[in-house]
């Protein structure tokens, strides 16, 4: 059957293939797709004239484009949280179905939370720092994940595998999340968002992989770090706008928590003046916990083969939700 398919390989402040387009695609898709009819743009003016020939689109599409957008009825999104903004009111309220790429990061985010988890249940943070000073010190405390209770905050595709990995290391999972209600044999309960504050106080671990949403802005502040544990570590490697970071730092500084690991925040890069760059239990990665291997070959396998689907008429793979922007 075939149909007119816009690739535009512009990243969303229009960075030259910031969308993460392999250049394989189109001889993968023609010889999969009968018929089907590819145009590469690698930056939004040079989309705008024809965009209303296409039937589906990848990439960043601005509103404007959206607006004319007038056959489009897939939308394939390059990243699984995309920056505010791509989910507008147009694309909301129109019949255009949008797809993300969630799923292909999974595994080397849920090892990066591991190693956060051990790095403190083991004392590696203190020992790195002491390291650096050419310090011999005594001994720090432990802590026995096996005696640990791991609260996942979004139980999507990072979350379930980051409790599996909890779970094998002897830890007791909770979860809270507005979609999945259980993972049998790995989470003990999985609560709605209403709940978190019930469930904050008993976590040792509260790991948050909360996207961007319309109502996860600062879903972690003073408020949620007061009921957590005086011992409990706080991990955000979802959004970096679900966390107030000046909240986060002086709830460290009160000992109201014991530490945190961040890998995202509010202002990327973070100031080199903020207080949690200074903070003993704090540790902080540049964005970084998805990298790893096989990503291209993934985005590429979720692409093609909705493109497959697209062209029969199947239902497509990753569908998200436009209003809740997942």
């Amino acid at each position: 059957m075939g149909f007119k398919l816009l690739i535009l390989t512009s990243g969303p402040e229009g960075e030259p293939n910031g969308a993460f387009y392999s250049k394989d695609w189109i001889s993968k898709l023609e010889n999969l797709v009968p018929d089907i009819d590819i145009t590469l743009c690698g930056k939004t003016e040079e989309a705008s004239p024809k965009i209303n020939q296409f039937d589906a689109a990848f990439g960043y599409l601005s509103e404007e484009l959206i607006k004319s957008a007038t056959n489009l009825k897939w939308l394939a999104c390059p990243q699984a949280g995309p920056p505010k903004g791509f989910y507008n009111e147009t694309l909301i309220n129109s019949s255009i179905v949008v797809t993300n790429i969630k799923g292909i990061y999974s595994d080397h985010i849920s090892t990066h939370v591991m190693s956060y988890i051990l790095s403190f249940s083991r004392g590696l943070n203190k020992y790195i720092k002491n390291q650096l000073n050419s310090k011999w010190s005594t001994a720090v405390p432990t802590i026995h994940l096996p005696d640990s209770i791991a609260l996942i905050v979004g139980v999507g595709g990072i979350g379930k595998e980051t409790s599996r990995l909890c779970k094998a290391f002897g830890m007791k999972v909770f979860g809270v999340d507005p979609k999945t209600t259980e993972l049998k044999n790995i989470i003990e309960e999985i609560y709605p968002p209403s709940n978190l504050k019930n469930i904050l106080p008993v976590a040792d671990f509260v790991i948050s992989t909360v996207p961007e949403t319309p109502n996860s802005k600062k879903m972690f502040a003073s408020y949620e770090f007061k009921l957590m544990k005086h011992s409990a570590y706080f991990i955000n490697i979802g959004r970096g706008v679900t966390v107030s970071l000046n909240d986060l730092a002086q709830a460290i500084d009160l000992g109201e928590i014991a530490g945190a690991a961040l890998d995202v925040f509010e202002t990327e890069p973070l100031p080199d003046n903020h207080p949690l760059w200074l903070q003993d239990n704090v540790i902080i990665t540049p964005h970084v916990a998805a990298e790893g291997p096989y990503l291209e070959d993934r985005r590429t396998d979720i692409f093609i083969n909705n493109c497959i689907k697209f062209n029969k008429g199947e239902q497509l793979i990753n569908v998200v939700d436009k209003a809740q922007w997942f």
